[in-house]
């Protein structure tokens, strides 16, 4: 529980800011606390306010910068610091380059017990703005207010935008944002100011109610666009009023679809989809292949740094053409496709039907005739009977998410004994945590950590583990 600060104890000065942390603050340390600082960078010297304050450590803001950091650089995006994107944009890029591996380090050195000596340098983003491929907006009739917007005589409540951190009901309206391309910014407002122009009503987060709850924008490495609208409870002719306007608009665009949700939660996976105009999909490109993504496709948002990851998994499975590969947590099946070139046969198993489902189109399309996928919870597919049927893999590529494998299925990679393993991870503390089971059989050979998403403290890794020669 938070405790309430004396007065004359709020104040810090002369504060030196060592690291960052994962939520984009700054750390520092007194003799009796650990301070998480709101926009310091590692090198500032900051005077701070103490706004709460735990056993052993307290959340602070600046005061004042005493000491720029040779780190820090003015944020590009008016939103910085209140929206809830891009936390590290106040930080120079090499910089955020040279946390991130340390954090990689660090995870993958103390609670993996890895000896990280020979870790590759940290492959960067050639983009670092305008880099995502998909952006989910919301629509809300509580509009965040700033300090200009409190300066107003007449505001406007409504807001399409992402939530403020901390505040599910209040959403940040957005002018421009740097994470997307032209013309998705243009398609945003646009479709905003058109909406209000007409009367329709934006969803209430708390008393679920309104028309229009919230937007999605895709557009692909091909310059195809996805337009996805997600009404709430729209009233007679409203849903072909919005949708023709956008069609006419944008005519260009290959996929406009609508749904209706009156769910309590915006997920979107158990909805009917609506093609208004073109088709259900749009195409993705990587290496000649081409990728099939629709409304609830996964396609890793960052379509360039995709390839570089997918190139460095090929690399370090170092494929003669000639193996069994396992691709587990396929998803839709990239990484299988992308390697299938250079292996005899790959089986992917994906715990979303409808994921499994896209792999096996984009082999078809491919005209790649060496993949099976499977749909199903990985412990519960990859058991003895599933391995005797298929055959016992030279090369397993798994790609879990953010939790990390099951320990049942660490467990079943230990039985197998495949002579490589291939580990894509975003999360490495996770990572860590499998590499001390798996470090029963195996030795890890290579490491190598990927930015997919510059700005922000997420990081991927690639780890390269070999049997252990008995």
């Amino acid at each position: 529980m938070s405790r309430r600060i004396p007065q004359e104890k709020k104040f810090l000065k002369d504060i030196a800011i060592i690291d960052i942390a994962e939520e984009g603050r700054g750390v520092g340390k007194t003799d009796d606390l650990v301070l998480f600082v709101e926009k310091a960078v590692p090198g500032d010297v900051v005077d701070v306010e103490l706004m709460r304050k735990k056993k052993n450590f307290a959340e602070a803001r600046v005061t004042s910068l005493k000491e720029a950091s040779t780190y820090r650089v003015d944020p590009f995006c008016e939103h910085f610091g209140v929206c809830g994107g891009c936390k590290w944009q106040h930080m120079s890029y090499e910089a955020q380059l040279k946390f991130k591996q340390q954090s990689v380090d660090n995870a993958l050195s103390r609670i993996g017990k890895v000896d990280t000596s020979s870790m590759e340098d940290i492959l960067g983003s050639a983009q670092t703005e305008y880099y995502r491929n998909k952006l989910e907006y919301t629509f809300s009739n509580k509009k965040w207010l700033t300090s200009v917007d409190e300066d107003s005589s007449q505001l406007e409540m409504n807001a399409l935008g992402f939530h403020v951190p901390g505040r599910f009901d209040k959403i940040l309206d957005i002018d421009h944002c740097f994470l997307q391309e032209d013309p998705s910014n243009e398609v945003r407002n646009t479709i905003r100011d058109f909406a209000l122009s007409k009367g329709m009503t934006f969803y209430d987060l708390r008393e679920h109610t309104g028309v229009l709850r919230n937007l999605i924008i895709r557009i692909s490495s091909t310059g195809e666009m996805m337009v996805i609208v997600v009404f709430a409870y729209p009233e007679e002719g409203q849903v072909e009023l919005l949708m023709d306007f956008i069609n006419e608009k944008y005519p260009k665009i290959a996929s406009l679809l609508y749904i209706v949700n009156q769910k309590r939660n915006d997920t979107i996976f158990d909805q009917d989809i609506h093609v208004y105009a073109g088709r259900d999909f749009i195409y993705e490109e990587m290496e000649g292949l081409r990728y099939k993504v629709g409304p609830k496709s996964f396609y890793q948002t960052n379509s360039a740094q995709a390839y570089e990851l997918y190139k460095i998994t090929r690399d370090f499975a170092d494929l003669k053409g000639d193996e069994l590969v396992y691709d587990l947590y396929t998803g839709a099946g990239t990484i299988a496709n992308f390697v299938a070139k250079k292996a005899k046969e790959v089986i992917g198993v994906e715990y979303v039907p409808t994921a499994i489902e896209d792999a096996k189109v984009n082999s078809a399309i491919n005209n790649i005739n060496n993949t099976k996928f499977y749909a199903g919870d990985m412990k519960d597919v990859l058991i003895p009977s599933f391995i005797a049927e298929h055959g016992k893999p030279d090369v397993v590529i798994t790609d879990p998410p953010r939790a990390g494998m099951h320990a049942d299925v660490v467990a079943r990679l230990l039985e197998m004994e495949s002579p490589k393993i291939v580990y894509v991870s975003c999360n490495a503390a996770t990572q860590a945590r499998d590499l001390v089971l798996l470090a029963e059989k195996y030795d890890v050979k290579r490491m190598k950590p990927v930015d997919m998403f510059p700005h922000t403290q997420h990081v991927e890794n690639v780890v390269l583990l070999e049997l252990k020669k008995s």
